[in-house]
């Protein structure tokens, strides 16, 4: 049985193209929302063990914007990179991948994806603004689940050095994809709730090797955003959820004061998965922070 998907009205009315780009020595296939004439242009990349799909309930509250959001290196439909997945390698992949595909656009990291995304910015990505939701602003080990994200370490730790087909079945198992998905949903709307359970289900177990699933694990929790944020100069917006169990409210306010120049919008009610329950809260925040004057539009 198909889940219905609540935004899938919003998002039909938004033309989308799958495109691909040769980058860091990968096969980088990324989505184009939006047209090609349009005013601004985003780039959009998505969190850990996610892809493309992730960040569509979002798009789908965006109509008028052109918005680019790839697969990162090894998951999804984007080949892995040569060598190891550190922040490093996917910092200099994002700034390669928007240099190649769409100069100067506007750049936004959810999760994971704010570590690589104010990683690039910070080397020297050129943007002219910076968006980041749910954004990593404190160490995960020292989070609201700091224990929960010390079972996470050894789970993906064996899961890369179990004999191969026992650590991938492991890292792909259903049971645990669940168990992530119910430590994160906090929406009692029972339809969003199955929409989320059936995302992670759908799309979490689509990377490419259990050697660059634990690669990008040991990259998510081994640093945050606030080690990128004095060195980002540009208008920088925060999107941030009052419950996010992975950076506390209070940490999120304290990383703001960390950019010379940055907002934060606070979005009650919700957890660490803004893109899934609040979507068009998000995409409120978003159209206020890049076009104030239409602040009152949708």
């Amino acid at each position: 049985m198909t889940v219905p998907n609540p935004y899938a009205a919003e998002l039909a009315q938004i033309p989308v193209e799958r495109r691909e780009a040769e980058v860091a020595g990968s096969a980088t296939a990324y989505w184009v929302y939006g047209a090609d004439d349009a005013e601004v242009t985003i780039v959009a990349v998505h969190g850990f063990r996610g892809e493309h799909h992730g960040l569509e309930p979002v798009i789908a509250q965006l109509p008028g914007f052109r918005i680019i959001s790839p697969d990162l290196p090894g998951f999804g439909e984007t080949a892995p990179l040569s060598g190891r997945h550190d922040l490093d390698a996917y910092a200099q992949w994002l700034t390669d991948f928007v240099a190649a595909v769409a100069p100067r656009a506007i750049v936004l990291g959810h999760s994971f994806g704010s570590i690589v995304a104010s990683a690039a910015v910070a080397r020297g990505l050129a943007t002219p603004k910076l968006i980041l939701v749910n954004p990593i602003g404190a160490p995960a080990l020292e989070g609201p689940r700091g224990i929960l994200t010390r079972l996470a370490v050894f789970y993906y730790d064996a899961g890369a050095k179990l004999p191969a087909r026992v650590g991938e079945a492991l890292l792909r198992n259903p049971l645990i994809v669940r168990i992530m998905s119910l430590a994160m949903v906090k929406t009692k709307d029972a339809a969003i709730r199955r929409f989320v359970h059936d995302q992670h289900d759908t799309y979490f177990s689509r990377f490419a090797d259990r050697d660059t699933l634990r690669d990008a694990f040991v990259t998510s929790v081994s640093h945050d955003v606030r080690e990128s944020a004095p060195a980002i100069a540009q208008p920088t917006l925060l999107v941030v959820a009052e419950k996010d169990d992975i950076t506390p409210l209070s940490a999120q306010y304290t990383l703001r004061d960390r950019f010379p120049d940055a907002e934060l919008e606070v979005i009650p009610g919700v957890g660490h998965l803004i893109h899934y329950e609040t979507p068009r809260e998000a995409a409120s925040a978003i159209r206020r922070f890049l076009r104030p004057s239409d602040a009152g539009t949708r």
